[in-house]
């Protein structure tokens, strides 16, 4: 007993005829009557009548019908839940990332992804890198946008590199600009009035420890704020702080000026856990974050150079 076999059962059934069943299925007769003989030879029993004025079932084809009815539909159902899946009709994307990207990156990674696929699901869990590694790792996110590679010691990740982004510093664009050069000494910023980040910053980590290799200790007017709050503090005129250059696209009322003595980098990757198939629309959105990532890069190189 196949698919085709029960398609033609029911066709002959509901028309009462070989000829105009065969027509609905776009087959020749002869092939559709070796079909539903094959079936009757399978089951071992007749499940029509046949004379000379049309085809009525038996009482075996009765019993058979809604069952290869029911069959078909649940065949139908298999199939349109697998195409809905290949063609990301349906699906769920849990994705993490630190909160500096979650402001640039990801923004424009959840844009671009949910206009070209609107019914997936998506699930942000903004965290440092290595509480997001720890949620990777106990599978409640699919991929893990991260700026530790803590990852890449672990065989239990599978981890691409996507883009190393610079820090700066940032001022407000209504203010004098803070130096008259195209770089400024971190010893230079450690004497002007800072917006510093929460200690469970990644960045805060970063820039902690170039102060202290430094020998420097930053002139703190606001401390322990979140991403959106160190923007806006800063464009208010508060202070300065360093950012990752990314954040900078499409903030008219902030100026950046580059960070010197020492330059600052961070390495942005994704990850995922290794040796596990991604879903379909797993596999999508690392592409949309690649592609994006790349798009961001050029984008911010045009605003460091314009800066």
């Amino acid at each position: 007993m196949n698919l085709d076999q029960l398609r033609g059962f029911v066709a002959v059934a509901q028309t009462g005829n070989f000829t105009r069943a065969a027509e609905q299925l776009y087959l020749a007769q002869p092939s559709l009557s070796r079909q539903i003989s094959a079936l009757e030879h399978d089951l071992g029993t007749v499940l029509f009548d046949r004379v000379r004025s049309g085809s009525t079932l038996t009482a075996s084809g009765d019993a058979l019908l809604p069952l290869a009815r029911r069959m078909l539909a649940d065949a139908d159902a298999v199939r349109h839940t697998l195409d809905e899946l290949a063609g990301l009709r349906r699906g769920r994307v849990r994705l993490g990332a630190t909160p500096t990207l979650c402001v640039s990156l990801v923004a424009e990674v959840l844009s671009d992804f949910h206009t070209a696929h609107p019914a997936i699901e998506l699930h942000i869990s903004e965290q440092g890198s290595r509480r997001l590694l720890d949620e990777l790792d106990a599978g409640e996110l699919d991929l893990a946008l991260i700026t530790t590679s803590d990852a890449e010691a672990s065989d239990r990740f599978a981890v691409a590199r996507l883009l190393v982004e610079e820090l700066v510093v940032i001022s407000a664009s209504a203010e004098p600009p803070i130096t008259a050069g195209d770089s400024i000494r971190l010893e230079d910023v450690a004497r002007l009035p800072q917006v510093v980040f929460s200690p469970s910053y990644d960045l805060r980590a970063t820039t902690d420890a170039a102060f202290l290799a430094a020998g420097l200790t930053p002139h703190a007017i606001v401390e322990g704020v979140e991403m959106d709050a160190v923007l806006r503090f800063v464009e208010r005129g508060l202070g300065v702080a360093i950012v990752p250059a990314m954040v900078l696209i499409e903030r008219p009322g902030l100026r950046s000026v580059r960070l010197s003595d020492p330059t600052l980098r961070r390495t942005i990757s994704i990850a995922r856990i290794a040796g596990i198939e991604q879903s379909a629309a797993a596999t999508v959105m690392q592409a949309t974050i690649a592609r994006t990532a790349t798009t961001l890069a050029g984008r911010m190189s045009e605003t460091m150079r314009l800066a």
